[in-house]
């Protein structure tokens, strides 16, 4: 019943009041952001959902476009703006997604949505991160985020799949506060962003 009733309740009740809630801060964030960004505050990308279905996820960007003189994007770390950073650092770029806990693509609690490719190197059981909708934060993101393996975000994500209740996602909502305020687990060593996933990290 709290899988299938109570918890697509409880997402939109709290995505509405945090948006009214944290409207100023996003006003603000976005100013900042389309300086920083040419006039391009927000990043969209392709996900999968629940049953591996595809979603546009929008987050703040934090990186600018610079590339190469061969066209290529410079690396994460060069493109990260210092906005980009407070923003990254403090999860701010995850705010934006409460519009898509309101369209029904996510949860506030869930497995982070990963990207697309990676659906086809997934095993079975790595696969089945995707029986319930991806979330904002998760028990993996309250676990470690980018600074666990690849191997144990999955089997935290698999964990809270098999166990998920009210309490737990109550309880991870309060980790995910205490997280945020220390700034840890943002980012793995020497690296803006986590290295990708090749079916075997």
């Amino acid at each position: 019943m709290y899988r299938n009733i109570i918890k697509p309740l409880f997402d939109l009740l709290v995505a509405l009041i945090a948006l009214i809630l944290i409207s100023p801060v996003l006003l603000i964030v976005i100013i900042l952001l389309s300086i920083a960004n040419h006039g391009k505050p927000f990043f969209f990308q392709k996900r999968p959902g629940k049953s591996g279905e595809i979603f546009n996820i929008v987050k703040f960007k934090t990186m600018t476009d610079a590339k190469d003189t061969q066209g290529n994007l410079l690396p994460d770390s060069e493109r990260l703006t210092k906005v980009g950073s407070f923003v990254r650092k403090t999860s701010i770029d995850e705010i934006p997604q409460l519009f898509n806990v309101l369209k029904g693509d996510m949860s506030i609690i869930g497995p982070r949505p990963l990207l697309p490719q990676y659906l086809s190197i997934y095993t079975p059981d790595q696969n089945r991160r995707h029986e319930v909708k991806p979330g904002i934060t998760g028990w993996a993101q309250v676990n470690g985020r980018n600074a666990i393996s690849w191997t144990q975000k999955f089997q935290y994500d698999i964990w809270y799949v098999e166990n998920i209740s009210f309490f737990l996602d109550l309880k991870i909502i309060f980790m995910t506060i205490k997280k945020v305020l220390i700034s840890e687990g943002i980012n793995t060593a020497n690296m803006a962003t986590t290295e990708p996933f090749n079916g075997r990290n």
